[in-house]
């Protein structure tokens, strides 16, 4: 017997299904907002070099602010002052003669004057990451999103191990005693590294709720639940322009945005733990208890009296139930090696593409908190077509097709004259919408890849090489000192191989999700339920590309 079948007869998607996904909601809200929190915490204002040592000498005399600035600090190409150098002492016969091209500089010698008028404070203003310094300030979402790798891993072993519920307890308290914590560092040393433990805590919220959420779900709906997940994203990262606009220091922000984890721990109380992860680790009386709860929330209870621990044991009966599965377990067998290592290769593309484009914010020349909304309201029209898609066009081709458009539109911004600032907007935006699309649709798509006993297992890797590609993404976009376009030619080249490698993968649209590796690794002929009848059909085995044409 299958679970969907059991899941079925109770109401695959009632009122029990529609809580666990409010009460997820409230944490997977916190999240964008974290991981958009640099943009702004992070951002680096207008500065230039400190006069007021030489004003308070009296060097200036009666000279007006403007003529100090031209004394004192060179002019830049677009005719702005240094941000990082000065001249060694003032220059007044620049008063009368504006060429400075020959003259000598210095970096800043006392510091710099931050222009406030955008942020209050930030990590550039509060240590002086600018200059010589800003790789540090750059940095910081690297090491927030290092953590989050880490912790993809560590979650994904671990509520494998220990439960899906208990383990986002543990994700709750941990993120949000961490992302209050830094909010009072007094070093960036200290800050630092207080925001890879926030990292590392957050990033079991979205890996244990996605799993748990399309475990307790029917075929029909799983990709249903599967967009509103991706929703809550959408919702956070419009949000964040919002929040930040009105809280202008970094430290209030950070505590702003970590405050709804708060309300989710007082709400876990209600969430049920996997009845599929229950049975695949032999704890029937558990799964018969959460089956029962959720048969009387959805109205079922003329099929509760038919669920008992001795009919959940017949569910799965191919592999040990007493066996402890590990990340090994991903690569011991060859169809589950190959799965794993295409499935890595495009959720390092997908999060590459998405979080290079995100993180790019100011490279456009327009309001950043404008530029931030829009980059989270494309996400809503993008993540209701994937809703349409992955029905119409199934899984994989809407991963493939959300890839291409991403890698195209990286490719057109190459190629626009960098003063058309608006139109060049539109095409990222354009672009975010579609990476969005592949990162909802890779969720999903993922977690009905990886069979129940390594699922969270599956999920946590494929995580942790999504958040390698984030943590780089800030570092890619650092080479355009090297040449201007490197960066979107990167992203580009590893949106489309990506879109390449999904191609590879098979279709799992109305299929029943796989219980075991052996049913990964026979091609085992499933069940997949159309309407309200139960049909037949054939698991497709994780062969090459050419033989995997008909999947659709």
């Amino acid at each position: 017997m299958k679970f969907e079948h059991l899941l079925s007869d109770i109401n695959g998607f009632g009122r029990f299904q529609i809580m666990i996904i409010i009460i997820s909601f409230i944490a997977r809200f916190t999240l964008p907002c974290h991981f958009m929190l640099g943009n702004f915490i992070a951002a680096m204002p207008s500065h230039r070099c400190d006069l007021s040592a030489l004003d308070d000498e009296g060097v200036f005399g009666n000279l007006t602010q403007e003529q100090r600035l031209t004394v004192s600090i060179p002019v830049q190409e677009d005719g702005t002052p240094s941000s990082c150098k000065m001249f060694p002492e003032p220059q007044f016969h620049l008063l009368s003669n504006s060429n400075d091209s020959d003259l000598a500089t210095v970096p800043c010698q006392n510091g710099w004057v931050y222009d406030n008028s955008t942020f209050k404070s930030t990590l550039a203003t509060e240590w002086d990451l600018v200059c010589d310094q800003k790789g540090q300030n750059k940095a910081t979402a690297t090491i927030f999103f290092m953590g989050v790798m880490f912790g993809a891993m560590t979650y994904g072993s671990l509520s494998d191990r220990f439960g899906r519920k208990t383990m986002l307890l543990v994700s709750y308290i941990s993120g949000m005693l961490f992302g209050i914590a830094s909010a009072f560092s007094t070093s960036f040393i200290m800050f630092a590294v207080l925001r890879f433990f926030t990292g590392f805590g957050i990033t079991g919220i979205v890996i244990v709720s996605s799993v748990l959420s399309v475990e307790w779900v029917d075929i029909e709906h799983r990709k249903l639940v599967g967009v509103i997940d991706s929703l809550s994203w959408t919702f956070g990262n419009s949000m964040i322009p919002a929040i930040a606009y009105c809280v202008k220091d970094w430290r209030q922000l950070t505590i702003v945005v970590t405050s709804p984890l708060a309300l989710a721990i007082l709400t876990w109380r209600w969430i049920p733990e996997s009845a599929r992860w229950l049975i695949a680790n032999g704890k029937f009386e558990k799964a018969n208890f959460y089956l029962q709860q959720c048969a009387q929330m959805n109205q079922k209870q003329e099929f509760a009296s038919k669920i008992t621990p001795e009919t959940l044991s017949s569910i799965i009966v191919t592999e040990r139930k007493d066996r402890t599965y590990s990340y090994l377990d991903l690569v011991r067998t060859p169809k589950m090696r190959r799965l794993a290592l295409l499935t890595g290769i495009v959720w390092y593309g997908v999060a590459s593409t998405y979080y290079g484009i995100s993180f790019n914010i100011t490279g456009f020349g327009l309001n950043i908190y404008l530029t931030q909304f829009v980059y989270g309201a494309i996400e809503l029209p993008a993540k209701l077509s994937v809703y349409y898609l992955l029905d119409k066009v199934g899984r994989r081709n809407t991963e493939v097709g959300s890839l291409l458009g991403a890698g195209i539109c990286l490719a057109v911004n190459i190629f626009l004259p960098r003063d058309m600032s608006v139109l060049r907007t539109v095409v990222a935006v354009l672009g975010k919408g579609c990476s969005a699309a592949s990162f909802t649709t890779v969720v999903l798509y993922s977690s009905e890849l990886f069979p129940t006993v390594v699922r969270q297992n599956g999920m946590g890797y494929n995580s942790s090489m999504g958040r390698l590609g984030v943590s780089l993404a800030p570092l890619i976009l650092l080479l355009d000192e090297v040449w201007r376009d490197l960066p979107q030619v990167l992203l580009c080249s590893i949106a489309l191989l990506a879109s390449l490698m999904a191609r590879m993968l098979p279709e799992t649209r109305d299929r029943c999700l796989p219980e075991t590796i052996q049913d990964i690794e026979d091609g085992q002929t499933g069940k997949s339920l159309a309407g309200s009848q139960v049909v037949e059909t054939t698991e497709i085995p994780l062969k090459s590309k050419a033989n995997d044409e008909g999947g659709n």
